[in-house]
């Protein structure tokens, strides 16, 4: 919980009672109370709802997430496979991790933090929490070996993803205010199926990839263009752009280096937004 009755979680524990059904929260003492949805970021894979009553609780505190290093000990806090209050510890592993999760044309991307304390179903939408019990991410996501023994579904492996507590205060903040998230964009569709290294814009001269009048055309950018680095940072994917932008905000410049046929490029890029 947040300051003034809001719950934080993941959009995709909610998604399907957002759509068609009610939302309820269980508090520690077992009392079950309904919530209202705030707003949703699906983008993000983060949700807000709102109790308007329920039992007096003391909401944990957001930590800065931008100081967290690898070798850290961190503390996930979750309901795995239906057992409240499943507490697991471990340490992060990597920080800046670029994680792309969700079905395809309605990913969540985040750069996220990386842990293997254990995270299993159940755990998504709880807290990652540091020594001194601040809040440093929201665990979103895992990478797992299904097996048919599971149905398919595999458990932790080591290899668990929080959305970090910086990008989560972020969002949050403008669920509140405004019932919706504005994100950063390029204005182009990037090609998820292309097998080479960088982004490329999908589609061919002609084809309507790219928005009229938007960021990568008043940049310069055409269709077939493939990005290789972004600000610096060398681009190994489309995903990886994806996570790189939105770690930037609408009206941020932008240091673009791209290849057109054999030829390598460099502009400026001037960030649109969006909104879910």
């Amino acid at each position: 919980m947040v300051d003034g009755g809001y719950v934080v979680t993941n959009n995709h524990v909610i998604e399907l009672a957002a759509e068609r059904g009610r939302i309820e929260i269980e508090f520690g003492d077992g009392d079950v109370r309904e919530a209202q949805i705030v707003g949703r970021a699906a983008s993000f894979d983060l949700a807000v709802l709102e109790v308007a009553e329920g039992p007096r609780v003391q909401p944990l505190e957001f930590g800065d997430s931008d100081s967290v290093v690898v070798g850290d000990t961190v503390i996930a806090i979750g309901s795995p496979l239906g057992l409240n209050g499943t507490v697991t510890t471990g340490i992060i592993s990597a920080v800046d991790r670029p994680v792309a999760v969700g079905e395809q044309g309605a990913e969540s991307y985040f750069s996220a933090l990386q842990t293997d304390a254990a995270i299993n179903p159940g755990n998504s939408g709880g807290p990652l929490v540091d020594v001194n019990g601040r809040v440093i991410g929201v665990n979103t996501a895992i990478d797992t070996v299904a097996s048919p023994q599971t149905g398919g579904q595999g458990g932790s492996i080591g290899l668990g993803f929080a959305i970090p507590s910086n990008q989560v205060n972020n969002v949050v903040q403008q669920l509140i205010t405004t019932g919706q998230a504005t994100y950063a964009v390029i204005g182009a569709v990037l090609d998820i199926r292309y097998p080479g290294t960088g982004a490329r814009i999908i589609g061919e001269e002609g084809e309507n990839s790219i928005i009229p009048n938007g960021p990568a055309e008043n940049a310069g950018l055409r269709p077939g263009d493939i990005i290789t680095e972004f600000n610096g940072s060398r681009v190994t994917g489309p995903d990886e752009l994806i996570v790189a932008i939105r770690q930037n905000q609408p009206g941020d410049t932008v240091d673009i280096t791209y290849l057109r046929g054999d030829e390598e490029n460099t502009t400026q890029l001037t960030l649109g937004n969006s909104t879910d």
